[in-house]
């Protein structure tokens, strides 16, 4: 890609440009005013006898004509000019990182260059918004959250996160993934005290995180293999900054470990004399790596020589430039002092041996344990003892017995000089719970010593590895089977809306005495049971419609208790509620909320048929308490805990992973659907809290409810108007029922003409049907596309579009834009079994429409259309 010099394309001005015509305006009227003391002057010279009158009045004349003429041809200065706005933008286009900078409201206001060659951009109209660059991602999306509510709090941050493809073109660093650093803080506008600015910096870190892997790759081979070695060992990078050094080498020097810091020393302070000079000379071919041996001395931490023998092994760079090098140091011995020196090597390699973190044992041929260090007897001592070592214990007794064909095949291929050998994952044979991984190296150059030794063997725990593994399973299941609950409950909704139309069609023409009146009151009944299913499904798919406030969760909790009162009345289950003290608000939909409080209550009572004790406790857990509970997926930010616990029967490990799952009940037949705690993980994921089961069997069950908490914003000073970014006329999820309590008072159509656009042909046809009984003119297109041919037609002669949001060819969102921009003052109507939330995002934010969830019915219909033709 061709380098951009920086340019002023992606701004805008930073600065208000108005006091610099104000000021010349004003040197010109004085010009003016100078201009005509001169005309006076000429005019009345004959009538003034005064001289000093006369020759006051010329020298004004001269100072006049010269300021006009002057500021006409530019040769003096009307003013200093204002550079801020020119510096501002001159060292923010030169500034090497990516640029932005917004208003509160997330638009726009500047861009650098680097912000445009880091996205993509060419010309200021392809300028896109952190938004649109980084929601499509998890991890980045959830960057920008924090940073954007830190922001709010008038609080700067910095976040790291990783995406598979990088957000521009090829920038030479590489296609694949890529890691960047986003930076926020508010910038106060000089011109306006009330107006806040923010700056949000970009910055590609690949390269900086390619160096920290390399490193702590590095560093973690030197510890596995290099640090108990008899021999001295460091490694540097390109500048000769020492990144590692064994133990062995920094006690020969006499330099403390501990405060060791990687890149805080170089190869030259190592080395006495002209050693560096001899280092330096080993120079490899472009690309290759060179090793040579030399005789040098090293500096100690005393200031004394130590004369050695290195073995050192240098990397070029396929440009030539040095690259980074690896140092064997071995001591020169005298002859007197070589058993000495050995017996020293030997007892400094066995204190590194059993010191390492790793469990590291030798067996022979057949498997048989031949010596151990410290670590392994430590990691194993429920398994293998000593003695046991001593009488011949073969490996496999430390490992599970289904993993031991997969033991006895490795331990052949190391027999048999094989490289290459994979890691065996196992259990502990005594507790399931813990889990081992086995490393498996064959000996390729046996020794005098230990002639029998086939292979070494690294051993190391993974438990929590396993936890946190099966956890992200878990979780990426569970997405999975929401995304699949989510659209089956779409095509659910679309099949309850036409039977609820339908049925409502045939109810309006039957009379309470016909036959067939109950039956069809028995078939809308039944669709609205069915339509509270779908609604469960969407709630655990997260794609529910959704209405959050702030709540005071003791106040929710405390008009609940009485309903929760008698959801236990006539069994022997007592209530204890455990308030905390001076709760922070939370954000979330009030009613769905209380259905998860409810929904855990009834659960809890069913685990205690002998009766028990149902606990409900709230309070608040600083970001330093968040983490003491040491779940892995939880932020460490300032979150509110509820929690929901019973003293009953308790959940078997075995089930515990599927209770969040669709349909799964472990209760009769008949008494249970399986989604009520999948609606509840759905709500408290959807509400961006977290949620936690504990349980043990026969003593009962835990479920913990993590909210975020939330900041409440003072209100302004001034009278805040109504925000009108959207008309939304919602209505309310439970089935039969208005969100308004006031329904219009006339719902006929007066004329009016209604565009209905429904892929489903079933929905619209009974749409149709039913909004022609009201009165309205219908016309009715199976898709987006035909519902612009047919706008055409009727040269846009139509009150209100009524559509659907997912439809092939074009959705509703983007009919709605489409429409817009011909009749931007057309009134619109988005139907869906998906949340408003799921399509508004993808929409303007100032764009207005009208909000209808499936399943409906035909007074639904009628009152949303009557609301919307209503609104100005």
């Amino acid at each position: 890609m061709t380098k951009q010099r920086p340019s002023d394309e992606y701004s805008v001005p930073l600065v208000d440009r108005g006091v610099r015509s104000g000021t010349v305006l004003r040197i010109i009227l004085l010009a003016l005013v100078l201009v005509a003391a001169a005309a006076a002057f000429v005019i009345f010279k004959s009538q003034l006898d005064n001289e000093a009158v006369l020759g006051g009045l010329g020298i004004l004349a001269m100072v006049g004509i010269f300021f006009l003429v002057s500021s006409i041809i530019g040769f003096v200065e009307v003013m200093p000019q204002p550079q801020s706005d020119s510096l501002a933008r001159s060292f923010l286009n030169s500034h090497p990182d990516g640029t932005l900078i917004t208003d509160e409201k997330g638009r726009i206001v500047y861009a650098n260059a680097a912000y445009g060659r880091l996205t993509g951009a060419t010309k200021a109209t392809e300028v896109q918004s952190l938004e649109m660059l980084l929601s499509r991602n998890r991890e980045s999306n959830e960057a920008l959250y924090r940073l954007a509510n830190g922001l709010r709090d008038g609080k700067e941050g910095s976040e790291e996160f990783r995406l598979l493809k990088p957000l521009g073109p090829f920038n030479g660093i590489g296609q694949g993934a890529h890691w960047y650093r986003l930076k926020a803080r508010v910038l106060s506008a000089e011109q306006d005290s009330n107006k806040t600015l923010h700056i949000w910096q970009i910055t590609d870190i690949t390269s900086e995180r390619d160096d920290q892997e390399r490193f702590f790759k590095e560093l973690q081979n030197a510890i596995d293999y290099l640090d108990h070695a008899p021999a001295g060992f460091f490694s540097a990078g390109r500048k000769g900054e020492i990144f590692y050094l064994n133990a062995t080498l920094a006690e020969w020097l006499g330099f403390d470990l501990t405060k060791f810091v990687p890149g805080s020393m170089t190869i030259g302070d190592l080395v006495a004399g002209e050693g560096l000079a001899l280092i330096q000379s080993v120079q490899a071919e472009p690309g290759l790596k060179k090793t040579v041996t030399l005789d040098l001395d090293l500096r100690r931490a005393n200031g004394q020589s130590l004369p050695v023998q290195i073995v050192h092994s240098v990397t070029s760079m396929r440009d030539g430039a040095p690259g980074e090098s690896r140092t064997i140091v071995l001591t020169r011995q005298n002859g007197a002092d070589t058993e000495q020196s050995a017996s020293a090597a030997a007892m400094r390699f066995s204190r590194f041996f059993n010191n390492t973190p790793m469990a590291i044992a030798s067996v022979d041929g057949n498997g048989r344990i031949l010596r151990t260090n410290a670590p392994f007897l430590k990691l194993f001592s429920e398994l293998v003892s000593r003695d046991d070592i001593e009488r011949g214990a073969a490996l496999e007794t430390i490992v599970n017995e289904s993993d031991r064909p997969s033991l006895h095949q490795a331990l052949a291929a190391a027999k048999d000089r094989q490289g290459d050998i994979p890691p065996i994952d196992s259990r502990n044979p005594k507790d399931d719970t813990r889990h081992f991984r086995f490393y498996i190296n064959a000996v390729i150059d046996q020794t005098d010593e230990a002639p029998e030794e086939a292979a070494i063997v690294y051993a190391v725990e993974v438990t929590e590895q396993k936890a946190l593994e099966t956890q992200m399973a878990q979780t990426q299941k569970l997405n999975a089977v929401g995304t699949l609950a989510g659209g089956i409950a779409h095509d659910f909704n679309n099949v309850l809306t036409a039977i609820l139309l339908s049925s409502d069609h045939l109810l309006l023409q039957a009379r309470p005495s016909d036959a067939s009146f109950a039956d069809l009151m028995e078939i809308k009944r039944n669709a609205n049971r069915a339509a509270v299913l779908v609604r469960q499904l969407l709630a655990f798919s997260r794609k529910q419609t959704m209405r959050p406030t702030v709540l005071n969760l003791t106040d929710v909790i405390g008009d609940l208790r009485m309903l929760v009162d008698r959801l236990l009345s006539g069994t022997h289950v007592k209530l204890d509620v455990d308030y905390g003290r001076d709760l922070w608000p939370v954000k979330t939909d009030l009613s769905q909320f209380e259905q998860v409080l409810i929904n855990l209550c009834v659960n809890a009572r069913d685990a205690m048929p002998g009766g028990g004790t149902l606990t409900l406790r709230t309070r608040n857990l600083l970001a330093s308490d968040v983490s003491a509970f040491n779940y892995p997926y939880l932020p460490h930010e300032d979150m509110v805990l509820v929690e929901v616990s019973d003293t009953g029967t308790g959940i078997a490990p075995e089930i515990m992973d599927k209770i969040f799952e669709p349909f799964f009940t472990t209760k009769e037949v008949g008494k249970g659907t399986g989604l009520g705690l999948a609606m509840v993980y759905g709500i408290i994921k959807q509400s961006g809290g977290y949620i936690q089961p504990e349980s043990e069997v026969g003593k009962g069950t835990t479920f913990r409810i993590f909210l975020p908490r939330h900041i409440v914003e003072m209100p302004a000073v001034t009278e805040a108007k109504a925000p009108e970014s959207r008309d939304v006329a919602l209505m309310d999820q439970s089935v039969g029922l208005a969100a308004s309590t006031e329904e219009p008072a006339d719902l006929t159509g007066k004329s009016a003409v209604v565009l209905l656009v429904e892929d489903e042909e079933a929905v619209r046809r009974g749409g149709k049907r039913m909004l022609e009984t009201r009165g309205y003119t219908v016309h009715e297109a199976g898709s987006g596309v035909e519902a612009l041919d047919i706008m055409e037609e009727l040269d846009g002669q139509v009150d209100v579009v009524v559509s659907d949001v997912v439809m092939p060819e074009m959705d509703g969102p983007s009919l709605l834009r489409e429409l817009r921009k011909k009749y931007p003052d057309l009134k619109f109507i988005f139907v869906s079994g998906y949340a408003e939330d799921a399509f508004a995002r993808n929409l303007p934010a100032d764009a207005q429409f009208g909000f209808l969830p499936k399943p409906f019915s035909l007074k639904q219909l009628a009152v949303v259309v009557r609301e919307t033709l209503d609104k100005n």
